[in-house]
């Protein structure tokens, strides 16, 4: 039997005291004052906000099991300063640590990172050698925009970023590529601004040689890759103008999409553009699009519905579902096994 394994799943309901310190971090900052104390949050306020929202929904669309990290649009990166952006990331993770520990069948950890624009990445690697030794998450976000919508950061081919890779790699941990708020009033977040990083993502790298340096390197690029699978043939010619390898030589070993791709057209796109091995269910689900499409009467995340109506074998579906997952997250492979699944 296969599992179904959601690889793209965030924390977007977390209890209101939660949000309410994120607050009072941010004023305390601008205000140049000591941020106060977390708040007690009890195991029965983390039950209800899961078992009423993501919980419900991963039953009643059939799904088995959710890649859950902290809301990606509150990461905000460019708020505050380093040691602000360490805190929360160490809150959002240690509130997706319990949701792990009271519903451990259902949910496995995947971290927000520390990436303050105006910083190195040396609080970056401990945060993410913290959740995945301690706290036992198996892959983090990595923003490769973290000013928040003005994509002054280096490419991601850059030296720059290439303490975290050797971390990850270490670690045997991918990262999803995940942008967050956007604080440029011309670019919408979740519109605009995710859909261009993961273009952005993919086009760096094409341009770069990154995973000559670091061939076991992964990374999932969310939303069903932006614009890359629609333009596919776009990358291909720029590849070979480039003079670069072929695109399933040079990304395609280390670079997979996943299914947050909010209509059935789109997801036979994908599924005939892409081959099934660098596909990853996702759906996002009480995210970004919220609402029930009208021209079908579902809810637009409901993203199982459109692999199950995909003209795909049976071995192509079970891919989709869980065994990519289980290659590209080793660290949750190991963690099936020692179910016995």
């Amino acid at each position: 039997m296969t599992l179904v394994i959601d690889c793209h799943g965030h924390y977007t309901t977390v209890p209101e005291a939660h949000n309410k310190w994120r607050e009072a971090q941010k004023s305390a900052f601008k205000a140049g004052q000591a941020t106060p104390p977390y708040p007690a949050i009890s195991d029965d306020e983390i039950r209800e906000s899961i078992e009423k929202n993501q919980l419900r929904l991963i039953r009643e669309r059939g799904a088995d099991m959710t890649i859950f990290s902290p809301r990606a649009s509150t990461m905000e990166h460019h708020v505050g300063d380093q040691a602000t952006s360490e805190a929360w990331s160490r809150a959002c993770n240690d509130l997706i640590a319990r949701v792990v520990g009271l519903f451990p069948e259902t949910f496995v950890g995947v971290c927000q990172l520390p990436q303050n624009p105006n910083s190195d990445l040396t609080a970056t690697v401990k945060e993410l050698r913290r959740c995945v030794e301690q706290l036992g998450f198996i892959g983090c976000n990595l923003n490769p925009d973290p000013g928040g919508g003005h994509f002054a950061h280096p490419p991601l081919t850059d030296p720059y970023w290439f303490p975290i890779y050797e971390t990850m790699v270490e670690l045997d941990v991918p990262a999803m590529i995940h942008v967050s708020g956007s604080c440029n009033p011309g670019m919408h977040a979740t519109g605009a601004f995710y859909i261009a990083a993961d273009t952005i993502a993919f086009m760096q790298l094409i341009e770069g040689d990154l995973f000559a340096r670091f061939p076991k390197l992964r990374f999932i690029i969310p939303h069903g890759g932006g614009a890359v699978p629609y333009h596919w043939g776009r990358y291909r010619g720029l590849a070979d103008m480039l003079k670069k390898p072929e695109l399933g030589t040079h990304l395609m070993n280390n670079v997979f999409f996943d299914t947050c791709v909010y209509h059935q057209p789109g997801v036979d796109l994908l599924a005939r553009v892409i081959e099934t091995k660098n596909i990853l269910f996702g759906s996002e689900m009480v995210g970004a699009v919220r609402g029930i499409d009208p021209t079908t009467g579902h809810y637009f995340d409901d993203t199982k519905r459109y692999i199950d109506a995909l003209p795909i074998t049976p071995e192509q579906r079970h891919a989709i579902f869980e065994g990519n997952a289980r290659r590209v997250f080793p660290r949750l492979d190991a963690k099936l096994r020692a179910r016995g699944l």
